[in-house]
């Protein structure tokens, strides 16, 4: 059977402990991304399509917050999450609406989960931790989530300072945790999914991969530079304060040679903060704001709408499953 771009191919499935504890279809979710996916229509059309959509909460007020999560909600009768900093200011106001919605899964960073896995395990949330080294790995496994994702070096947002790749972070964390583990950085396609998930993930997250697509709420211009942006065009920016990977830009440079220099750490930490996301991503500025992409950026051809982009997705997935499975039968009859 032939199938369009955007359709799902129905006959083929996997089923990993994130499908079975999530109810999703395939082992595909997008990352919970600031400004692209803090609106609805995103996570919606991942989840709609048989992924994990992931509603980002980080720089949501919280009455539209809470709107948001109403609208999801009706967008989709198929699981979502929703991705909350706990460092950041508001947050137990934005945990509270999650709870009072019931919201299916919650991917929780940049803070414990300790104080929060009972209130929401009474509802029937499951809690996913996001993590980048094995330390921080084992206290969340001990703490008791339900499931981990692993990013390694090659993720934009925050990645891990110490350069350690994914495939190498996960494969460490796998050896030390049994809950399940969704592998994220340097997936832009189904032959990368397909990768981790023989190295032993669960699931696997895309990010800049959802970055470019027609829902992803960013400005054109910040799309535009993500998508001309080759494997080599990213940087791991502050390493004196909270790093990023993004973009090589004037910006960038100014942390470089602010670095270099050896500038004290509260005007370092300054000139840091006076760039921000929201200025990239919503205004626009390419230059001197935080032009967050992973490196997988460079595999990336074409901005697509999120469901064209998932039947891709699953097509290639299918492709590079079956191209191993026939490997291993073509071993099979030599030896017969």
């Amino acid at each position: 059977m032939v199938y369009s771009r955007n359709q799902i191919d129905r006959k083929f499935s996997m089923k990993t402990r994130i499908t079975q504890l999530l109810g999703i279809a395939h082992p595909i979710v997008q990352a919970g991304m600031s400004w692209a996916s803090s609106s609805v229509a995103l996570p919606a059309a991942v989840s709609n399509a048989g992924g994990l959509g992931v509603l980002a909460a980080g720089p949501l007020r919280t009455p539209d917050f809470v709107r948001m999560l109403s609208e999801l909600a009706a967008a989709t009768n198929r699981p979502f999450a929703v991705n909350i900093p706990l460092y950041r200011p508001g947050a137990q106001d934005l945990l509270d609406a999650m709870h009072l919605q019931r919201v299916p899964v919650v991917i929780a960073s940049q803070g414990g989960p300790r104080a929060h896995l009972q209130r929401f395990r009474d509802i029937g949330s499951t809690w996913i931790q996001v993590v980048s080294t094995l330390e921080h790995a084992k206290k969340a496994a001990d703490a008791g989530v339900d499931a981990l994702i692993v990013v390694g070096s090659e993720a934009g947002g925050h990645p891990p300072v110490n350069d350690v790749s994914t495939l190498v972070t996960v494969r460490r964390v796998l050896q030390e945790v049994s809950i399940p583990v969704i592998a994220g950085g340097g997936v832009a396609d189904g032959w990368g999914i397909a990768a981790l998930l023989a190295l032993g993930a669960d699931a696997v997250q895309l990010g800049t991969r959802f970055l470019l697509t027609e829902e992803a709420t960013v400005h054109d211009k910040y799309k535009a530079a993500v998508l001309d942006a080759d494997v080599h065009d990213t940087v791991l920016v502050g390493r004196r304060s909270l790093p990023v990977r993004g973009l090589r830009n004037a910006f960038a440079q100014a942390i470089f040679d602010a670095e270099r220099d050896q500038v004290a750490q509260d005007d370092y930490e300054a000139l840091f903060k006076k760039s921000t996301l929201k200025q990239a991503a919503l205004d626009g500025d390419i230059e001197w704001g935080k032009v967050e992409l992973g490196q997988s950026a460079g595999l990336v051809q074409r901005i697509e709408p999120a469901a064209e982009v998932m039947a891709q997705l699953v097509r290639e997935l299918r492709e590079a499953t079956e191209r191993l499975r026939a490997m291993g039968e073509q071993d099979a009859r030599s030896n017969t």
